[in-house]
């Protein structure tokens, strides 16, 4: 037809990491230092209706967050992405489906830990966009002594702060938790990294 084409971008892929679900791609070889690019998905609930992503239209970025542009987190959907510069185009790119809720991947809770008389309390909190916060996210929290592989508390809670007893504990333990999600099957980010704290310590 006589008329050149863009590259077309590269490694498009539908990727979750941290709670978000994100489209990734690199630039198609030979790209022009002006090009930008546009995205659209489609879900399984209306196939061949691609929807535009305002937030990604001609970016010059090679990302795109689509978390909070799902209208359903339990049906499967996939992204595509075109290379657009002056009046010229590639042909689009797509990805593979993936669904939120099943293919999430979890981040490990950042923890807050606070040392009172006889209790410290813990808040568990993650970078989460809002419109997944309403998930049942839970915690998996352990407790142990500072140089002991045994685990002298083991504890689960929904809520972002939990209160742990300590009265019969003394000297310098340590914390980590995970957070997990009940999908079809049971699914859990790593631990977070310890954060140990001196309790009841008579100094």
């Amino acid at each position: 037809s006589g008329h050149v084409q863009l590259p077309p971008p590269q490694n498009v892929t539908l990727l979750s990491k941290d709670f978000d679900m994100i489209l990734t791609w690199t630039p198609g070889e030979g790209s022009p230092p002006d090009v930008t690019y546009t995205v659209r998905y489609e879900s399984q609930e209306r196939m061949d209706k691609w929807i535009k992503v305002p937030h990604c239209k001609n970016i010059r970025s090679t990302s795109c967050n689509l978390t909070c542009v799902l209208p359903n987190f339990f049906v499967k959907f996939r992204a595509r992405v075109k290379a657009v510069s002056g009046r010229l185009q590639s042909p689009w790119v797509e990805s593979q489906f993936k669904e939120y809720h099943l293919d999430v991947e979890l981040a490990p809770p950042v923890l807050n830990v606070n040392v009172k008389e006889n209790v410290i309390q813990v808040n568990a909190s993650f970078p989460l966009a809002a419109c997944v916060e309403s998930f049942a996210w839970m915690y998996d929290l352990d407790l142990w002594e500072a140089g002991s592989e045994d685990k002298v508390s083991k504890s689960i809670f929904r809520k972002n702060t939990l209160t742990i007893d300590t009265t019969a504990f003394r000297g310098n333990y340590c914390l980590s938790a995970r957070s997990s999600i009940q999908s079809i099957d049971f699914k859990h980010s790593k631990f977070s990294q310890p954060v140990c704290v001196l309790i009841n310590h008579k100094g």
